[in-house]
C-alpha cells in the first residue's frame, strides 16, 4: 500500500504534504532530521501526522498529493488542522 499524508509542525505552523510507502519511518525520518535536503529540516520541533489515505498504487497516490498540493487541498487541509494546532 502507499499513502499520501500531511504533517504539522506546531512550533512554526507549518504543514508538509507527502507520500510514501512506509509512512511510519517517514514520520521517523522527519523528526529525527535525516532528509538532509527536506524542507521539513529546515524547522525544528516536532512533525505530528494529522491526514493520511491509503490507496493501493503509487499513481494514485501521485495523483492525489497533487491535489492536496493546490490551493484546493491545501485550503482543506487547513480546515482539518485546527484541532491538531489546539493541542
Amino acid at each position: 500500500m502507499y499513502y499520501v499524508y500531511a504533517i504539522y509542525n506546531k512550533k512554526h505552523k507549518k504543514i508538509y504534504i507527502g507520500q510514501t510507502k512506509d509512512l511510519d519511518l517517514r514520520i521517523k525520518l522527519y523528526n529525527t532530521h535525516e532528509f538532509k535536503s527536506c524542507y521539513t529540516n529546515r524547522f525544528d520541533g516536532i512533525w505530528e501526522l494529522f491526514y493520511k489515505e491509503e490507496h493501493d498504487s503509487r499513481n494514485k497516490v501521485l495523483i492525489r498529493e497533487k491535489q492536496l498540493k493546490s490551493y484546493r487541498g491545501r485550503e482543506y487541509l487547513k480546515n482539518l488542522i485546527s484541532p491538531v494546532a489546539q493541542r
